[in-house]
């Protein structure tokens, strides 16, 4: 059984959520309570967090280099795009998590990659992004499509809620994936299915081409970007999860806010086995030649 981390929190009962009366105890008992699932998300992964010092109700930031005052949370040195070396946040067990929450976190976006081996991709995502007002149940049929697509070349794909409006569909890699190639094959894959399905899906992040469709944002596939951990909570109103699903139970899902922090607990609570059983062992290599820059697939 996991062990609370040995982290003081202090302003226990300050406000985090007011919508809910949801207070910083509340958040930290939150991930305290569904460490065993969550930690592998970001355990030894680059990760930037989203911090509300003083509750969602005041602005809040990103932050993806360490900060003062930290004693247990690790970090890593690694190259960024101008070339510079810089030092970012690599938590690596539960009490640095716990930690991050003391320091006001409650989102943590950790990189597809793991410090030992950071220029190889260990998955996929592909996030789907409906524009205003689309039925969540084309919402879920686009994923369905997108994991059809994704068995085409060979890749079993898992499916997770967003804590938003949409859904995030990975596809887990064999280590040695370049960044180049999980870019150019989602890039490729997202423009395809938009030139396949243009009343339906977009590839162009231009809100004004979104409209009634939904963007297919591969972007998260790029060197230095993240997407959100599963299992983390998400800082809007309602304190929504972002939810790993089997798919069978995506028919189900009522929204990508499904599951407030109340709910994910009793559902991580009930869970038997992982919803995403294999992912991390799951080993499949991308088909370089399926969608390189929207060429169509042999």
């Amino acid at each position: 059984m996991h062990q609370p981390a040995r982290v003081v929190m202090t302003h226990p009962d300050r406000l985090v959520f007011p919508d809910l009366a949801i207070t910083k105890r509340d958040v930290a008992d939150y991930y305290d309570a569904v460490m065993s699932r969550f930690l592998p998300c970001v355990a030894g992964r680059p990760t930037s967090v989203k911090r509300y010092p003083e509750g969602i109700g005041k602005e809040g930031f990103f932050q993806k280099h360490p900060m003062r005052g930290l004693k247990h949370v690790g970090s890593i040195r690694l190259r960024e795009e101008s070339g510079e070396l810089a030092d970012y946040l690599c938590p690596r067990d539960a009490t640095a998590i716990m930690e991050l929450v003391q320091f006001g976190t409650i989102e943590f976006h950790p990189w597809a990659a793991r410090e030992g081996s950071l220029e190889e991709v260990d998955y996929l995502v592909l996030d789907l992004d409906p524009a205003p007002g689309l039925a969540w149940s084309e919402v879920i049929e686009a994923a369905r499509h997108v994991r059809g697509r994704l068995a085409d070349v060979g890749m079993r794909s898992f499916v997770r809620t967003t804590g938003g409006k949409g859904l995030h569909v990975l596809a887990p890699l064999h280590s040695g994936c370049s960044w180049e190639d999980a870019m150019g094959f989602s890039r490729g894959f997202a423009q395809r299915l938009a030139e396949e399905q243009p009343q339906s899906f977009v590839a162009k992040a231009a809100k004004l081409e979104r409209t009634g469709r939904i963007f297919i944002d591969y972007l998260r596939n790029s060197r230095g970007a993240t997407s959100v951990a599963s299992y983390s909570l998400r800082a809007r109103a309602g304190a929504p999860v972002a939810m790993p699903l089997r798919w069978q139970e995506l028919g189900k899902c009522e929204h990508g806010a499904m599951f407030d922090l109340a709910a994910a607990r009793r559902r991580v609570a009930r869970l038997r086995s992982d919803p995403w059983e294999g992912f991390a062992s799951l080993r499949q290599a991308l088909d370089k030649g399926a969608w390189q820059d929207g060429d169509a697939a042999a």
